[in-house]
Formats: structure tokens, sequence, C-alpha cells
């Protein structure tokens, strides 16, 4: 299969282009766990995945992520042994790889697209083990992109803390269009989805190699896109058609202190993009202090726990499944640590310390 990764920034359509791109009988793109970005900060504590146990655990913990998942992959069903025997090695790259591949046969799909956007910190992992991976970077104006952050319940929502992530990932993905050959990498922006949908539908099966349909962009009317808006208020929007006038709301929405602040964080990958500035001009961006910066953090905390207390119940209880599942994999890596530090130590007969009992995994 010919994997396919969405690379940008949360917030800038990436739902529904997952959706247009899930109705295309070739491509399965199914709302994402979040597998290596969840993951990979824990991998490591896995120890040797050479070890059969190990590596098991690996794969159960990557199962019960998807399945646990606030949007459930309908019709697929993970057996461990199944996810095993497809890796090609045993890293949580290739796991990531082998539940997609079980999802694309499990919709009669000749390959798979991953919606999770922060694939783009892995794209080392996903160079080193899929076979010429395509990547679709898509973007949108970052001052929009905070304006959407600021109402969403998850993410930054002091616009200083959404520029500085916004324009990081902008920086990674646009030195990653320079290496990669552009055979696999399209760039697309959020105004160009939103205000031609059909046309930017048929350049990415243009570059994808297979057929535009205009069901694609019916994607609003499918079962999935109910899934999904019914699952979070996140993604209310999708069961609605493309939203042809959603830009440039920060002129309206943002306080102009706040546009200043984006533009002094992130003005260069503003220019970089080509959205004009609104008012802080290149080289008068300004340097904010310690003090400056210590205030947008408490103002950051103090608005993610008043958004945290207008979660939909619901909601919140699907999102605490995937959570207390990642705590538990936290609590079972510190105790087998702690039990690892515990292990007497022994000494054999020619002196030299050895541990007692079987050797941990």
């Amino acid at each position: 299969m010919m994997p396919i990764f969405m690379i940008g920034t949360q917030r800038s359509g990436s739902n529904l282009l997952r959706l247009m791109l899930n109705q295309l009988p070739e491509i399965a793109a199914p709302h994402p766990p979040h597998i290596l970005q969840r993951l990979m900060p824990l991998v490591a504590a896995y120890g040797d995945l050479a070890a059969d146990e190990n590596f098991g655990q690996l794969v159960e913990d990557v199962c019960r992520l998807v399945e646990l998942n606030p949007v459930p992959w309908e019709g697929v069903a993970l057996d461990r042994a199944d996810v095993a025997s497809r890796c090609r090695e045993r890293s949580l790259v290739a796991v990531h790889g082998a539940v997609y591949d079980v999802c694309a046969e499990a919709k009669g799909a000749k390959t798979w697209c991953c919606k999770s956007l922060a694939n783009i910190t892995f794209v080392p992992q996903i160079e080193g083990y899929f076979r010429e991976p395509r990547y679709i970077y898509l973007y949108r104006d970052g001052r929009d992109v905070a304006v959407s952050f600021r109402k969403a319940v998850v993410g930054e929502k002091h616009c200083y803390h959404i520029a500085r992530e916004w324009a990081a990932t902008q920086e990674l993905a646009i030195a990653l269009r320079r290496k990669i050959e552009p055979e696999r990498f399209l760039s697309i922006s959020y105004e160009e989805l939103t205000g031609d949908p059909r046309r930017t539908a048929r350049l990415i099966c243009a570059f994808l190699g297979v057929p535009y349909r205009d069901s694609m962009l019916d994607y609003h009317r499918t079962d999935e896109a109910k899934r999904a808006a019914t699952s979070s208020e996140l993604w209310v929007n999708v069961t609605n058609p493309v939203m042809k006038n959603n830009s440039r709301k920060y002129l309206h929405e943002a306080t102009e202190q706040d546009i200043r602040i984006f533009e002094s964080v992130a003005g260069p990958l503003l220019d970089a993009l080509g959205y004009d500035r609104a008012f802080v001009k290149r080289g008068e961006e300004q340097i904010f202090t310690e003090a400056d910066i210590e205030a947008f953090g408490s103002e950051n905390d103090r608005i993610k726990e008043d958004m945290r207390k207008l979660i939909d119940p619901a909601d919140l209880m699907r999102r605490d499944l995937q959570a207390g599942l990642l705590k538990g994999i936290k609590d079972r890596q510190t105790a087998r640590t702690e039990e690892t530090r515990n292990i007497p130590i022994l000494m054999c007969d020619q002196g030299k310390p050895k541990t007692a009992g079987k050797p941990l995994h």
C-alpha cells in the first residue's frame, strides 16, 4: 500500500479533507487515534522490542488505543496476532502501519490516509519504514487557526502560545517540502479547499493517482460525518457542506492586540505561506519579555481550565477512555522501573554482581 500522511496544524480543515478522501473507494481515512503522537514518547519504556512479551504489549496497547477512539473504526476487528505478523520490523511505526492496513482491507480500499497532523514530528520514522509515503500538507492562516483554537476544547488558548506552535509546525512542513520529491508532497491551503472544493479535490485526486468523484463533496451526508459530529463539539461542522466564507475571521473575532502578538511571533511564516499581515510590518515585530511570557502562560492556563469545565460530559467521557489507557500504560511502566530498581544485587562466586531472579523483559 502507498500510505498517505496528512500534516500541518489542527483547526485547519483536516476533518473536512479526511471525510472527502474517505468517500473515495480506493482510500480508507478513519478518524485518527494519534498513535505516534501519543505512544512514541512512551515506546522506549517497553524495553527491547525483540522480546515477544514487550512487542506483544506494544501491539496490545496500540490496538486498545484504536478501539477506544472517540469516533469508532466501524467494521474493523484487530486481531493482535495478525497485526503483529504484518509488521516488517518491531517498531511502533510498523504497528501503526499494520492497524491502518487492516482498516483499509476492511473497507476494500487500496491504501489509507492518516489524518494525525502531528505526524510531521515523526517524518524520520515514517520515511525509514514506509515505501515512498505521500504527504498532504494542509495549512491555514494562523490567525484564523488561533481564533478556532480559542473556541475548541483542545489545544492552547493564548494567542502567543498558539502562534509559537503554529509557526514551529509550518517550519517543519516547509522544510520537508524542500527535501521530498514533488510527486510525494502536495501543499493545500484551507482557503483553497473551502474556496473551490471541487477544483481542489480534483487536484488532490490527481496527486494521489485516483479518479475524482463528485461524492467527495457529499461527505457531510455520510454516517462517518454524523459519527464524528456527535462525538465532539470539535467536529460539529462536518455535517454541513463546505463553508466557503470561513476565512479571515480573525479580523472581526480577534482583538488587535492578539493579532499583533501573533504577527510578532509568527510573521515570517505568514509571509512564507503568502498571507498578508494586518498590523505588524516586517522588521517591526514586538519582542516579549519574560514577564510578558509568564503573564501569557497564566492566562493560557486559566482559559484552558475554564474551557474544560464547558466540555460536554459525554464528550469528556469518550476522551477519558483513551486518557485512562495512556495513564495505565505510564503507571505500568513506572511500576516496572521501580521493580527493576528494587531487585537485590547478589555477588556471584567470581565477585561479580548479578541480579536475583529472572531478568525482566
